[in-house]
């Protein structure tokens, strides 16, 4: 069953994004919101875990309202990471059979 796992906390101060890369599964994918997209800049240890599931064949997405309330600049982020905005937010919540979020 294909799964999309959100991730709204910082990963340098809460392991939820570890504990989602952690049991994520081919097939699936994660979107990073709120202070998750923290996650997805690039050269941080948490991008490079994030790069690995990517290879795994796990999609990788951020959304992109959240990145710019950050003041982060989309050149910043991670080559594995697809900005989606509120309905691609949607789309990904239809695709998937089922929402985890990990907080």
């Amino acid at each position: 069953m294909s799964t999309l796992h959100t991730v709204n906390r910082s990963p340098w101060e809460h392991g939820a994004l570890t504990g989602c890369l952690g049991r994520v599964r081919p097939g699936s994918a994660v979107l990073l919101i709120e202070d998750g997209v923290l996650g997805a800049l690039a050269g941080s240890p948490a991008a490079a875990r994030l790069a690995e599931a990517a290879a795994a064949d796990v999609a990788i997405f951020a959304l992109g309202p959240d990145i710019a309330a950050r003041g982060i600049e989309p050149a910043r982020l991670a080559e594995c990471v697809e900005v989606v905005d509120y309905p691609g937010f949607v789309g990904l919540v239809c695709r998937f059979a089922r929402t985890v979020t990990w907080s």
